[in-house]
């Protein structure tokens, strides 16, 4: 069955869909073939908080695997970080990861501003609270926005050491190799001079990355389906959620997981003045996540600008932690 709504149409949904973002890019996404809608919509203030839980599924090896190798390496990445830095993490959420790396430095050597980025104002300000009751020396200046998007920074000055992004989970993964490319190279240039600390899922068994996109508890399927929860407060759609169903599965070839929602039955959703037909077994594709050899990942930083630098892994490099020098022109 064709899709019920194309590009030209878009402009006669409602004022509440058309001034929204997510409603424009909702409506973009589901005029294409194949449909899609773009991931960071996942983290509204439920997505956020569903996913803090996925990290703590004993599935979802990534989380813990990368926390290992912060925790075991922490005092040589602050040794790398240097003294008075300034910390920019992109995709924030709970701020969580950023606290291994506060805890290695010494008082004396302490960084001087961390500035997370996000789109969820709502979590990253609760967050960011309770960051600043913890570390009450540390200036903590949170930007709401999307970090794939152009951004501009708050000026440093001569108290402030280097600049060191900070990029964990493997996000970057969620990016088409394309896409990933733009960001690094945007990256570069933001982060002009200092350094990025970003974290990378390495290939491995496809069991295991089934798994962990899969859980037994179903997190991730609420997860995914949050999405369809959000448009429905949102934007007034009448997305039945019931009605969908939660599939990931590992493509070996393209070296992703892709996670989509599958109508379970023929059904028209409307959005605004739109309606969306669905047949039985239709998709929305809602997030591919990407995995990477070492070598490969490095390769890519590369092409974008940067110089490589050290790499810590687990013991079954499961996953890796990569140190990357922006360039200085």
């Amino acid at each position: 069955m064709r899709n019920s709504i194309s590009v030209d149409t878009l402009p006669r949904a409602n004022s509440r869909v058309m001034t929204s973002e997510f409603g424009r890019d909702l409506l973009m996404g589901l005029a294409q073939t194949p449909r899609s809608i773009p991931p960071k919509y996942f983290y509204d203030a439920v997505g956020s908080a569903l996913f803090d839980r996925i990290c703590d599924l004993p599935e979802y090896y990534l989380t813990r695997t990368e926390q290992t190798i912060l925790s075991t390496h922490a005092s040589e990445i602050a040794e790398w970080i240097g003294p008075h830095a300034e910390i920019v993490e992109f995709g924030a959420g709970s701020l969580k990861k950023i606290q291994t790396l506060l805890d290695a430095f010494d008082t004396d050597r302490s960084p001087a501003r961390y500035l997370p980025i996000d789109i969820s104002g709502e979590h990253i300000a609760q967050a960011a609270a309770q960051l600043r009751a913890r570390y009450p020396t540390l200036l903590v200046q949170p930007i709401i926005g999307d970090y794939t998007a152009p951004l501009t920074l708050p000026p440093t000055d001569t108290r402030i050491g280097q600049r060191v992004g900070f990029f964990p989970g493997s996000t970057l993964g969620n990016f088409h190799p394309d896409e990933a490319l733009a960001f690094l190279r945007s990256a570069a240039g933001m982060l002009r001079g200092g350094s990025l600390l970003i974290g990378i899922d390495l290939i491995k068994h496809p069991a295991r990355l089934h798994a962990a996109y899969n859980d037994s508890q179903g997190v991730t399927a609420a997860f995914n389906l949050n999405v369809l929860r959000r448009a429905n407060n949102e934007l007034g759609a009448d997305f039945d959620t019931d009605q969908f169903n939660h599939h990931a599965i590992y493509h070996p070839v393209l070296q992703r997981i892709e996670m989509h929602l599958i109508s379970r039955r023929e059904q028209t959703v409307s959005i605004g003045d739109q309606r969306v037909l669905f047949s039985e077994g239709d998709t929305i594709h809602t997030e591919s996540s990407y995995k990477y050899t070492i070598d490969g990942f490095r390769s890519l930083a590369v092409k974008a600008g940067f110089r490589a630098g050290p790499v810590w892994t687990d013991r079954e490099r499961q996953f890796s932690v990569h140190w990357l020098h922006a360039p200085r022109g």
